[in-house]
This record gives C-alpha cells, sequence and structure tokens, in this order.
C-alpha cells in the first residue's frame, strides 16, 4: 500500500458523525442540516433538458480534452466574466473537469516533485523521499481553515503539507508577508480559496500581484480554488481571480498561474461534476496528459449541458437573489446573541461559539434538531498549538430561506439557555 495512506485524518463529516452517535435529538423539532455545502436550490430547467435531449451520447466515449465548444464557451466566460485582456486560447490554457474535487486532488500528484534534486528520470525505479514529517520533502502550502482535498492531496503526493492560519486578525485571508523565506523556498504549489471555505473571505487582487510577485521570485505554482467566485453580494462588485489579477499585470500566458471552476455552486449542479481548469498552457498540456492516463474523460451529455450552463447568467442572478434573501433573514436574528458577521461571499457563516465548537454541536443538535460542523474539524493545530477553528462553527445557508430562518431562531433559544 502506499505508505501516505497512513498520513490521511478522517474527513470532516466521519469526525461529525463520531461526534454526533448516539445523540436523540428533541422529536418534536424537525431537523435543519446546515452542515454540508450541498446546494438545494433547483437546478436549471434548460440545463437538465439540454442533459436529457443529450442521452444518445452515451454511446460515445468522450475525450479527455473536452470537446472544442465546451472549451470555446469557458473561455469567452471567463474573459467575459474577469475582464481578460485576451480569450484563452483553448488548445493549450483551458481544460475540463470532472468538478473542482477531483481536480484540485488531481493537480498535486501531477505538480509536485517529491525528489527535485534528482537527475532527470531514467524511467528506472529511483528511491525517492515519501516520509512526509521530514525536513526534505517539498512543501504544500495551504489557508488554515481549508478544504481537506488539499491536504490530501498533498500527502498523497508525497509532500509535507504547511498551513497558513486565516484568522480575524488577517481578515480571514493569508498574510502572505507573513511566510518566512524558508518556506517559499521549500513551496512547490499553494492552494489558495477565494472566496473563502469557510469564512468566505475574498482575496483582494492586490494581494494576488503578491503572490504572484513570489511566485516567480521562489518558483512555485498557484492552484486557486474559486468555486465560490459567483455568489457574492453586491454585483457591482464580483470577486477577482486570479487570472484577473495576471492580465493587470500583463502576464496573458498566465505564468504559474491556474484556477478551478465549477458548475456545482454557480449553477446548482454538484451532480452534474462539472468545472474546468485554466490557466497556464505548459502546465496544463502536462496536466492534460497526466488526466489521459487517469480516465477522467468528462461525458459528452455533461459536456453538452454544461456549455448550456455556462451560457446563461440569469439563473446565476437568480441564485445570488435567494442567498442575499438568506443572509438578510438570518444575520438580524443572530446579531446580538452569536458573534457572527456578513462573508464577504460565498454562502457560509463563520460563527464564533461561546463554548467549545464540538460541545456546542453536539448539544444544538439534541436541543434544537440543528447540524452544523465544528470548525476545528476544518483546520489544523499549528506549531503553535493554536487551531483556528476553534470555537467556531461553520453553518451553510443551502436550506430554503424559510430553514434558515427557523434555524436562527433556535440557535438564538439554544444560546440563551447555555
Amino acid at each position: 500500500m502506499n505508505p501516505n495512506l497512513q498520513h490521511l485524518q478522517p474527513y470532516p463529516f466521519q469526525k461529525l458523525r463520531q461526534l454526533l452517535d448516539g445523540v436523540r435529538p428533541e422529536p418534536t423539532l424537525s431537523h435543519i442540516d446546515l452542515s454540508v455545502g450541498e446546494p438545494k436550490h433547483p437546478a436549471p430547467a434548460f440545463v437538465q433538458q439540454t442533459l436529457a435531449d443529450a442521452l444518445e451520447k452515451l454511446s460515445a466515449y468522450p475525450g479527455t480534452q473536452g470537446t472544442v465548444e465546451l472549451r470555446t464557451t469557458i473561455a469567452d466566460w471567463l474573459q467575459r466574466r474577469f475582464h481578460l485582456n485576451t480569450t484563452p486560447d483553448i488548445t493549450r490554457e483551458v481544460l475540463p473537469v470532472n468538478g473542482t474535487r477531483e481536480a484540485l486532488f488531481a493537480f498535486a500528484q501531477c505538480v509536485v516533485n517529491q525528489n527535485p534534486d534528482a537527475s532527470t528520470n531514467t524511467g528506472t525505479n529511483t528511491d525517492t523521499n515519501t516520509d512526509t514529517n521530514t525536513d526534505t520533502a517539498p512543501l504544500v502550502l495551504m489557508p488554515n481553515p481549508f478544504y481537506q482535498i488539499y491536504e490530501g492531496a498533498a500527502l498523497l503526493a508525497g509532500a509535507t503539507p504547511h498551513y497558513l492560519p486565516c484568522t480575524a486578525d488577517t481578515g480571514f485571508n493569508v498574510d502572505f508577508s507573513a511566510v518566512p523565506a524558508e518556506v517559499w523556498q521549500r513551496c512547490q504549489l499553494i492552494y489558495i480559496c477565494s472566496p473563502g471555505n469557510p469564512a468566505g473571505a475574498v482575496i483582494p487582487t492586490e494581494q494576488l500581484k503578491q503572490l504572484i510577485e513570489l511566485a516567480d521570485t521562489y518558483d512555485f505554482v498557484i492552484a486557486s480554488d474559486e468555486c465560490y467566485s459567483e455568489i457574492y453580494f453586491d454585483d457591482n462588485t464580483p470577486p477577482p481571480s486570479l487570472l484577473q489579477a495576471c492580465a493587470e499585470l500583463g502576464r496573458d500566458d498566465y505564468r504559474r498561474c491556474v484556477v478551478f471552476h465549477s458548475l456545482s455552486k454557480r449553477s446548482n449542479l454538484p451532480g452534474l461534476r462539472s468545472g474546468f481548469v485554466a490557466g497556464d498552457g505548459d502546465i496544463l498540456s502536462q496536466f492534460l496528459q497526466y488526466r489521459t492516463y487517469h480516465g477522467c474523460a468528462m461525458p459528452i451529455h455533461h459536456q453538452l449541458a454544461s456549455i448550456a450552463a455556462w451560457n446563461d447568467e440569469g439563473h446565476v442572478r437568480e441564485n445570488r437573489r435567494l442567498y442575499r434573501e438568506k443572509f438578510a433573514a438570518v444575520l438580524p436574528i443572530l446579531q446580538g446573541h452569536l458573534k457572527v458577521s456578513k462573508p464577504d461571499a460565498g454562502f457560509y457563516l463563520w460563527a464564533e461559539t461561546p463554548i467549545a465548537d464540538d460541545q456546542f454541536t453536539r448539544q444544538l443538535l439534541t436541543e434544537q434538531h440543528i447540524t452544523v460542523v465544528p470548525g476545528r474539524y476544518l483546520a489544523r493545530t499549528d506549531a503553535n498549538q493554536l487551531n483556528p477553528g476553534e470555537n467556531r462553527i461553520r453553518m451553510a445557508l443551502v436550506a430554503p430561506v424559510e430553514q434558515c430562518q427557523e434555524a436562527a431562531e433556535r440557535l438564538v433559544r439554544f444560546v440563551g439557555n447555555l
């Protein structure tokens, strides 16, 4: 077996199931689940129809690179949405993927060089450093708290995860200027997430440019997870992309920069498993070769449905309106009872708890039949023995607005009885 498997930690929802095992919720209350960030708004009817009409394509093998039509649609959307100087090259700079989760994981397997000091690969078996606890293994940097796929991807690529704290003091973003030079020197890949999960912080364009400069100085790759980029509150100030920062720098080859986007949150299509990777053509050309062997081509009927979704913004605007409605209903109820603020974007609330977050979570289910995620499960304890998720909970406002409002009212009662 791959020895790096032993370094994987239980997934947050596995920990949550263990925490809540044996809990008997208040039987008079219906269950409200705020734990999973799974969109509950209806999938667009026109996408469903496109998918149904394309089922005859089940008889054809899909190509790993995707159809020209899909890549063209994605490239045009990127240019429109992020005001790029040129439309990305569909032959090298755009690659469809089966959702961002699988691509974010696979990307590290392709990018990380476990033995950077070795001579060129001869094709024979060689000893490589697979001990992720040594001081010589390559580093993969990531925000803390973070989407757990980043960590698993790093570990199974033979790298050491390095956690960068995102706290209220840093605006829930990474302070890139606080990272020591010796960390950057060992960094091969950094995952960033904007808008972030769980706090919803957006990384400003100037900070993205700062990170690009660091990537040039220390020669590492930036993987920007932007799957929440289309859920925001002010239509006049959408979150920027790493590619947008590249465009403002005149860096139209997107060197060292790769972004990940998905239809899951944007279009309420998590079950379609459709997204894309875009950016540095040299990197993506090699990622394409990796994926050709990986066997992860998007089904053609999914590609046709994806084209329909990327070409329409009306359903996305309606999606944002529904989330704005939920935040407008929930936050006034919670104010003064639970320390929580409106995020920059996304659909999560990252609230402080008056007692330990795991205890809060268990008691909340027992007394109010609401499920949330303890913040400590989404983060790691750092060298200073600090876990930036402790005494916080993540709540996903994905349920209908009436349920979200009822959950807020129950939370107020629960906190009042502590």
